[in-house]
C-alpha cells in the first residue's frame, strides 16, 4: 500500500495533530467554547525572500466548506510579504480547531512550490521554464506540486496525469533511456520522430553517448526542419564551462543555417543558473529547486474573541484587512473596520482580502488554474529585476 492519508479522513480533520482534537474535547465538557477570529500569516519568509506566492486556496476552500465558518482571503496567486494576513476564519473554535493541521500544511507547501517557479520564471526574463520535478516528490502528492508550479509560472509541467487535470498538454523531450537501448543519438530521435504523434515536439536529447556540439549537428541534420530543439542535461562531472558550451553549440548550429533550433538545458537549474544562461538558452527544464521548495512557515492564531480583539503576546490582535494603492502599489494593513482615505500619492487603496466562504457555502467560483497563473505572471512584471538577486 502507499502511504497516503484517506481524502475522506482529511475532510472529516482526522489527520490533524492530537492537541487539537483533546482541546476540542476540554472546551465542549467545561463549555467554553468562543466564537473567534483566526489569522494565518508568514512572519518571514524563506531565505529572506521580499515576497511570496499564495497557493492551495482551492484546496482550503474544498477543506473547510460546510463547516460553520467564515473565510476570507487573498485571491489564489496573490503575491505577498512578510506579516500580511492572507487568510482569515471566522466561527466557533470547536468548529475548525482540527483543520489548522491539514491547512497549514496545504497552503505551506503549495506556497512554496509556487513561490519557486514564480522566482524561477523572474529570473528566466521570458524563456520557458518547464517542471520536471515530480521523480523527486512522493508520486500521491505530484499533482500538488505540478498545479503549484504551474500557477506559480511555470509554462509547462511534464506528468501526464498532473497535466490532464490542468487542461494543459504534458510536455517533455526524449530520456538518456531510449538513447542507450537504441545504441545512438540520432537513430533515437528518428525512432522518437516515427512514433509519436506530430503535434508534440521533436527535441534531442544530446548530451548521452558523444560531443554535444556534433550531436546537436547530427540530430539537426538529420531531422531538418522537424527538429524543435536539442536539449543538453549534461553531467556536473563533465560540464566544465556550462554557459561556453551553450555558447559553442549555438554558433555551430547558427553558422550551419539551424537559427531555429531551441537549445534547452536541464539537470540541476535553479535561480542562479537560469540568470547565468538565459542569453543563450531558451527553455529551462527544472525539478529539485522546485519540486522540493522550502515551505512557507505559516501560522494560524486566534486574534479576536467574541468579537473582541484578544491575541497571544508577539501577535496584533483584532481582524484585519490588507489594502494596496492601484497607482503605486503602497500596502497597508489596518483594523478591519477603519475606513481608509487615499493613499498619499492621490491613488485608490484597494481591499484585497475578499469573502471567499460565509456560513459554511462557497460564495463565489475559484478561477481556473491558467487564469490565476496570468494573475501571477502579472504581478511578477510590475517587480523590478534588479530586487530579485538569488539568494540561495
Amino acid at each position: 500500500m502507499f502511504h497516503l492519508a484517506n481524502p475522506d479522513d482529511i475532510k472529516k480533520g482526522k489527520v490533524t495533530d492530537v492537541y487539537f482534537e483533546r482541546t476540542v474535547r476540554v472546551l465542549k465538557a467545561k463549555h467554553i467554547d468562543k466564537k473567534v477570529t483566526a489569522e494565518v500569516r508568514a512572519r518571514i519568509l524563506p531565505l529572506d525572500y521580499p515576497w511570496a506566492v499564495l497557493a492551495g486556496l482551492d484546496e482550503i476552500a474544498y477543506l473547510l466548506k460546510g463547516l460553520k465558518i467564515n473565510l476570507w482571503g487573498l485571491p489564489e496567486g496573490s503575491l505577498f510579504h512578510p506579516f500580511e494576513p492572507v487568510l482569515f476564519i471566522e466561527g466557533n473554535y470547536s468548529d475548525f480547531a482540527c483543520y489548522e493541521t491539514p491547512l497549514l500544511g496545504l497552503i505551506c507547501q503549495a506556497s512554496g512550490v509556487a513561490t519557486r517557479a514564480a522566482r524561477c520564471k523572474k529570473a528566466a526574463d521570458g524563456k520557458s521554464i518547464i517542471h520536471f520535478g515530480a521523480r523527486r516528490m512522493h508520486p500521491g502528492i505530484t499533482p500538488m506540486i505540478d498545479r503549484a508550479s504551474f500557477i506559480g509560472g511555470c509554462d509547462g509541467i511534464s506528468v501526464s496525469k498532473s497535466a490532464q487535470d490542468l487542461g494543459e498538454e504534458p510536455i517533455g523531450t526524449i530520456p538518456h533511456a531510449l538513447i542507450l537501448l537504441a545504441g545512438d543519438t540520432l537513430e533515437a530521435t528518428r525512432m522518437f520522430h516515427e512514433v509519436i504523434e506530430p503535434r508534440v515536439r521533436r527535441v534531442a536529447l544530446i548530451d548521452t553517448l558523444a560531443d554535444e556540439k556534433f550531436e546537436a549537428l547530427r540530430v539537426a541534420e538529420g531531422l531538418g526542419k522537424d527538429l524543435f530543439g536539442v536539449r543538453l542535461d549534461t553531467p556536473p562531472s563533465r560540464r566544465g564551462d556550462l554557459l561556453k558550451l551553450l555558447e559553442e553549440v549555438r554558433w555551430e548550429l547558427n553558422l550551419r543555417g539551424f537559427n531555429k533550433v531551441k537549445l534547452l538545458v536541464s539537470g540541476g537549474i535553479n535561480e542562479k543558473k537560469i540568470r547565468e544562461l538565459r542569453e543563450v538558452v531558451d527553455s529551462f527544464g527544472v525539478g529539485t529547486w522546485i519540486s522540493n521548495a522550502p515551505v512557507i512557515d505559516f501560522s494560524l492564531d486566534i486574534v479576536e474573541i467574541e468579537g473582541k480583539p484578544f491575541s497571544k503576546k508577539g501577535k496584533r490582535s483584532g481582524k484585519k484587512q490588507l489594502w494596496q494603492c492601484s497607482s503605486c502599489g503602497t500596502r497597508l494593513i489596518l483594523p478591519s473596520k477603519e475606513t481608509v482615505a487615499k493613499c498619499s500619492c492621490g491613488g485608490e487603496l484597494v481591499p484585497l482580502l475578499k469573502p471567499i466562504i460565509k456560513e459554511g457555502k462557497l460564495i463565489k467560483n475559484l478561477p481556473f488554474p491558467q487564469k490565476i497563473r496570468q494573475y501571477v505572471l502579472e504581478q511578477l512584471e510590475k517587480i523590478p529585476s534588479f530586487l530579485e538577486e538569488p539568494r540561495g
